[in-house]
């Protein structure tokens, strides 16, 4: 007869505990969703890697292949696929990205994504410009839209101090280059304390620098005379 403290064997861990699996693809559809992911990773540059990426509905592309955006560490991609092959990409540099806006709706999700003229020493030129994905996936398109909206706001502060440095740069705090001949415009505006005060106080009402910034500044004007 058994003991009756004799422990039993510990049941193996159910279904519940193990994580839950991605939502599988369904049979029809997975072939042609890896086909155009190896599309948009065929575009890809060396390093860089996809974020997310989302797929056009099928009820919002009746007459056309299916389209495919995709958010990298780099870049975002607009894949509009031919209805007898062949594709064509669209993408937008993060620093070009001014405003991404998502609406989900019933069926699907759009995407917008507003670019603004931008010039810097990879692109002379860059016109402006607006892409709107229409009827993605929902889930796909949250994802996509959080990477879009994460890149966007880093490179918005980016862009905030190369401005804070440029304007405080201007104002006397940093000089490049060779001094300003004696006399000259901006040379007396350097040493114009007013003029220095008065493009702090300017920078503090464009929201450039913080209080406890314009106050530091200050400060040093004042030793200074």
């Amino acid at each position: 007869m058994a003991d009756d403290n004799t422990k039993a064997p510990p049941k193996p861990p159910s279904a519940s505990a193990a994580p839950a699996p991605a939502a599988p693809l369904t049979p029809a559809e997975s072939p042609r969703i890896q086909r155009a992911l190896r599309e948009v990773d065929a575009l890809l540059v060396p390093g860089e890697t996809m974020q997310a990426f989302a797929i056009q509905r099928r009820l919002f592309a009746l007459t056309k292949r299916r389209a495919v955006v995709a958010a990298t560490s780099g870049r975002f991609i607009s894949l509009a696929r031919g209805f007898f092959g062949g594709y064509t990409p669209t993408d937008l540099r993060w620093q070009d990205i001014e405003e991404v806006h998502l609406h989900v709706g019933i069926f699907g999700a759009n995407l917008t994504i507003t670019t603004s003229p931008r010039q810097d020493l990879a692109s002379a030129a860059h016109a402006s410009g607006t892409i709107v994905s229409l009827g993605l996936r929902k889930a796909e398109a949250e994802r996509v839209y959080r990477v879009c909206q994460a890149q966007s706001q880093a490179w918005r502060e980016k862009r905030r101090v190369r401005d804070l440095d440029e304007l405080r740069a201007k104002s006397g705090g940093i000089q490049f280059g060779t001094a300003a001949a004696p006399g000259s415009p901006s040379s007396d505006a350097a040493v114009d304390p007013v003029a220095r005060l008065q493009q702090a106080k300017t920078m503090l009402a464009s929201g450039l620098i913080t209080d406890a910034e314009f106050e530091s500044i200050k400060a040093k004007i004042v030793d200074r005379l």
